[in-house]
């Protein structure tokens, strides 16, 4: 069973940084593409980027292209979320998952920018 557990959000003033974390478990993270995902408040969920199974390869929204960032660790079955420059559009709740998007998603953590 895929499980995901997204940790690093909070609160940050815009033009600031935060490192978010995903820790995977149920599948061959070593093998398999990954994605990071938001939903702010009233809106859908969007993509965000992605990194392939080896990390050789990234993508990513035009919104956040420059400043945001993705890694992986395929010896800690972990993917991270490097946000810099943040703005206060960014405010939402990110996630990681499989892609494509695969079992349930975790609960998600809270970014929140202030203006």
């Amino acid at each position: 069973e895929v499980q995901l557990v997204e940790s690093g959000g909070g609160l940050v003033q815009a033009g600031g940084s935060l490192r978010l974390s995903c820790a995977a478990f149920g599948f061959t993270f070593s093998s398999s593409a990954m994605g990071w995902f938001r939903q702010a408040p009233g809106k859908e969920r969007e993509v965000v980027g992605g990194i392939s199974w080896s990390g050789a390869f990234t993508y990513y929204a035009d919104s956040v292209k420059g400043r945001f960032g993705i890694s992986r660790d395929n010896a800690k079955n972990m993917v991270y979320l490097q946000m810099d420059s943040l703005k206060p559009e960014d405010t939402a709740v990110y996630y990681c998952n499989l892609v494509p998007p695969r079992g349930s998603w975790g609960q998600g953590t809270q970014v929140t920018v202030s203006s």
